[in-house]
């Protein structure tokens, strides 16, 4: 199970930059074993931040609306990228459960898209977005 939505969260995210004032790629991230509930402690304990880090917890679909929804300001590739990042949305809804972005830090932040495998482990996508 976990190389399979490894896998599938990869080819999913590939060639797709998060557009913000600098554009970054997306990581698969994964931790194995049950997390019944992730606290923002225990977010920051498994991403290495510090714990007096800044944590916004924002939506899916919020955090995507720049990129997986057509805008009249998106030039021919951002138009093209909308499908991928639609794609890229229903496959996170497809392979994982209780959905959350966090954003860690200001300025450089850290995002990490996280939600639980079927069997219990937290599995998901990290990347940076850039905003002064």
């Amino acid at each position: 199970m976990t190389n399979e939505i490894a896998g599938i969260l990869k080819q999913s995210s590939a060639d797709l930059l998060m557009m913000s004032e600098s554009d970054y790629p997306f990581e698969v991230v994964f931790w194995t074993g049950p997390v019944d509930s992730l606290t923002t402690q225990k977010l920051l304990q498994l991403t290495n931040h510090p714990s007096d880090s800044q944590v916004e917890e924002v939506g899916l679909d919020y955090f995507f609306r720049n990129c997986a929804y057509e805008k009249e300001w998106h030039d021919d590739q951002q138009k093209e990228n909308v499908k991928k990042f639609q794609t890229l949305v229903q496959t996170l809804r497809n392979n994982l459960n209780e959905i959350k972005v966090y954003r860690i830090g200001t300025i450089n932040i850290d995002v990490y898209i996280l939600g639980k495998t079927s069997s219990g482990d937290l599995a998901g996508l990290s990347t940076k977005v850039v905003e002064t």
